[in-house]
């Protein structure tokens, strides 16, 4: 007996030792969770080597196979699993993915007082008509005047169209709805601003100081004319308003309204493009909170506004924002930073080559081409990070990618995934430009189908009849995803897919039929080639294993349809960490 104690205590001693790895090991939250099948009529997966199946394994929010019933019986083993129905009847894609959103302010404009000229998506109830004319839109301004509850409160009107309406407003125009109660208008592109005289005083402005800034307009007395024209002037002027709209009670609410707008058009993975433009320290907890909610129903990523932090942040820009990206979560994912070339596409604000514009107008620069690009864009590059770039006209995409040619010259990079957002009016030269670079496209479809027909007369047919060169960038080998950029576009991702597939203007003529790409490679372009713009493609983008069980569910086959009724495709509902969100559950 003495001779096996020492035996018996070591054996004592390994067992104590050992039972603290064993505890954690079963501890029931590392356990794994219980295995659901999804039985699907078919799912498109995306993954070009496995392209369909019929049936999903699901596991604690991932996915742990794909294939056919039998086929995913074998790979689980012994492991219990259910079955779920569900969607026996119905067509499985990976979840859309919205690659260039706004979140805060697209919500934020699309719950304001609306002058749009086209219908506006809403996500509870019928759309905004739309107004057709200037005269309609001052009416429907006088009406939201009338309606006011406080005569010193904004009134805020988003969507005017110059481009529809033919011209800008004025100061003295909206001195004649109200020279009382402020009223400030933003154009549909976002980047024009316009205030009336009670709206001037109200914002607190400096007339000799304002005057100073890029895009504010001075009239002939040298007072201000209410035009605040192009991102600067524009963000000068609105920035302090919306500001003071990030009580978190208001700004949850929006969001929401962005989330369910978003889920009941099928897409489970928007995303923020200029995380920080107000306030970096009020939104940035606003997204965390939103988008980290376990009930949540969406996904975020979120690219960081890089002229915003530079001014908040100085030299210790870079550093927050790396910091910032260690905040990642699978629901709020903070990758990347975002800037400016040329001004804007609906507001006709772009930079366009010769022969320019027919009516003698000139775009706006955003940041001027060259020396002041490159040294904005270099610390960033050269840092590692993924860089945006707002580029729409053909001038603009030039000078943005003479810039990208001058960061590999300097500082080469592989896989840095630089991104022109928009691409509006391009050239096939630039399309090959960007792929030798190794850069990649985000493209707004509705430049096409929305845009096209009015921009015709101002910028000539074949540049307006061939935005959004779809086809052009993928014969050229990039790789290139859609977006709405929400509220310039509605976030229907299966409408971009129709638009890129048949190139239908607002008339219902074919324009450029040549740039058409077929069902597969405009379905690519809102799931795993949009993921790989935004840098996600690790997680979602295709139903392949160990990827986020995000699906959008589809009454019918967008794949077998008629391609002039993919649009008309009916969305059941997505499913977002295999957790199902039937559409016909959102309420306001």
């Amino acid at each position: 007996m003495p001779r096996t104690q020492p035996a018996l205590r070591r054996a004592i001693l390994m067992m104590i030792m050992a039972w603290p790895l064993e505890a954690h090991a079963s501890a029931p939250q590392d356990r794994p969770g219980p295995v659901t099948i999804f039985l699907a009529q078919k799912i498109h997966t995306m993954d070009p080597g496995w392209p369909e199946a019929t049936a999903v394994a699901v596991q604690d929010g991932k996915i742990r196979g794909v294939g056919t019933l039998d086929e995913i019986k074998r790979s689980l083993g012994t492991a219990p699993f259910t079955i779920d129905a569900t969607f026996s009847g119905k067509v499985l894609l990976p979840g859309f993915i919205e690659a260039h959103g706004h979140p805060l302010l697209g919500s934020f404009l699309l719950t304001r007082p609306l002058l749009t000229y086209l219908p506006t998506a809403q996500a509870y109830g019928p759309d905004f008509p739309g107004v057709k004319t200037i005269a309609e839109a001052m009416a429907r301004l006088k009406q939201y005047v009338a309606a006011a509850r406080n005569p010193n409160d904004y009134v805020f009107a988003w969507g005017f169209d110059v481009v529809a309406m033919g011209r800008h407003l004025t100061r003295d125009a909206l001195d004649q709805i109200s020279a009382v109660q402020p009223i400030v208008v933003q154009d549909a592109s976002e980047h024009f601003v316009y205030a009336n005289s009670a709206a001037i005083r109200k914002r607190g402005l400096n007339e000799s100081e304002a005057a100073k800034i890029h895009g504010v307009g001075v009239g002939s007395t040298g007072a201000l004319n209410g035009q605040f024209l192009g991102t600067t002037a524009a963000s000068y002027f609105l920035v302090p308003i919306i500001a003071d709209e990030l009580e978190p009670g208001t700004a949850l609410k929006g969001f929401k309204f962005l989330a369910d707008l978003s889920r009941k058009n099928g897409i489970t993975t928007t995303s923020e493009l200029v995380l920080g433009a107000i306030n970096i320290d009020r939104e940035l907890p606003l997204y965390d909170r939103f988008f980290n909610d376990p009930s949540g129903t969406l996904r975020c990523v979120s690219v960081t506004d890089g002229a915003s932090i530079l001014r908040a942040r100085g030299a210790g820009a870079i550093a927050f924002v790396r910091q910032l990206q260690t905040r990642s979560t699978d629901r709020h994912i903070l990758r990347g930073v975002k800037f400016f070339a040329d001004d804007s596409f609906l507001g006709l604000g772009m930079q366009v080559q010769n022969p320019g514009y027919s009516d003698g107008r000139r775009g706006l620069w955003i940041v001027q081409p060259g020396r002041e690009m490159l040294e904005q864009w270099k610390p960033w590059w050269n840092a590692g990070f993924q860089i945006h770039v707002h580029t729409n006209g053909n001038a603009g995409n030039q000078a943005t990618l003479e810039a990208l040619d001058a960061l590999q010259q300097q500082h080469p990079r592989f896989n840095h995934r630089f991104t022109c957002q928009h691409f509006g009016i391009s050239t096939p030269e630039q399309a090959r430009l960007l792929r030798s670079l190794g850069g990649v496209a985000s493209v707004n479809p509705y430049y096409l189908h929305h845009r096209a027909e009015l921009n015709a007369p101002l910028v000539g047919v074949e540049r307006s009849y061939t935005a959004a060169r779809l086809r052009t960038l993928v014969e050229a080998g990039v790789t290139v995803s859609m977006h709405s950029d929400t509220p310039v576009g509605p976030p229907r991702p299966l409408e971009w897919v129709w638009i890129a597939v048949n190139r239908f203007g607002l008339s219902g003529k074919v324009l450029g039929p040549a740039e058409r790409v077929t069902p597969m490679q405009a379905l690519r372009m809102v799931t795993i080639d949009a993921a790989y713009t935004l840098g996600v493609e690790d997680r979602v983008g295709s139903i392949e294993p160990g990827k986020m069980a995000d699906f959008v569910v589809l009454e019918q086959d967008p794949l077998a349809v008629p391609v002039e009724r993919i649009r008309d495709v009916k969305v059941w509902g997505t499913v977002l960490g295999g957790k199902v969100l039937p559409a016909s559950e959102i309420t306001p």
